[in-house]
């Protein structure tokens, strides 16, 4: 009498494990989006919640460039422009701002990876679809919050796909934003410092 032959017993995969550490009980602090190994570029925190970025359009990238190019005509000596750096409001948040204008003397070292928001005098964020929310709420009452007097909101508007720049000033008794112009083709100001950008400059980038 032949043994019945034993069944092949399949044993499952494990689990890949995931890529990114479970997040505290507390949620993660600043210290830890500058210390956490191989997050993606630009992540930012949000509410002790890490954000990641979708891939940018090319409309987000070449708002910046025209938008840093411009203010950096104008910048006074006692400022500085920077683009896509950490701004540090409290432990639990530290969004980045499309592009920023800092105190001078705020920048420390050419490896420096994070500013203070009391070292921020303007903050502008370029709405992407993956970030709507954001960029539109989230962000700039933070930033209204945290005592940065200036930000400036920027869509994509019309068959022409040009930016359209919302600027915003901090009222010092509400701490909320007030919108004090909407610029289509021409960005001019007085404050925070003279400022003289042609938006329709963004055809031949």
């Amino acid at each position: 009498m032949t043994a019945e032959p034993i069944p092949e017993v399949t044993v499952p995969e494990p689990e890949p494990a995931s890529r990114w550490p479970m997040p505290p009980q507390d949620g993660w602090t600043v210290d830890d989006l500058h210390t956490l190994p191989g997050l993606p570029p630009h992540t930012e925190m949000i509410d002790g919640s890490l954000v990641f970025v979708s891939p940018q359009r090319y409309f987000h990238s070449i708002v910046i460039d025209l938008l840093v190019s411009g203010l950096r005509r104008t910048t006074p000596p006692r400022l500085k422009v920077t683009r896509e750096m950490t701004v540090v409001i409290d432990r639990k948040n530290g969004p980045e701002p499309d592009v920023s204008v800092i105190r001078a003397d705020a920048v420390t070292s050419r490896g420096q990876t994070s500013f203070r928001a009391s070292d921020v005098v303007l903050a502008v964020e370029v709405v992407s679809p993956d970030s709507e929310s954001r960029d539109r709420d989230t962000k700039p009452r933070k930033y209204a919050a945290a005592g940065i007097d200036h930000f400036w909101l920027v869509e994509m508007v019309g068959e022409e796909e040009r930016p359209v720049v919302y600027v915003y000033e901090r009222d010092p008794v509400t701490k909320t934003y007030i919108v004090t112009g909407i610029h289509h083709d021409r960005l001019k100001l007085s404050v925070p410092f003279d400022i003289d950008i042609d938006l329709t400059e963004i055809d031949t980038l």
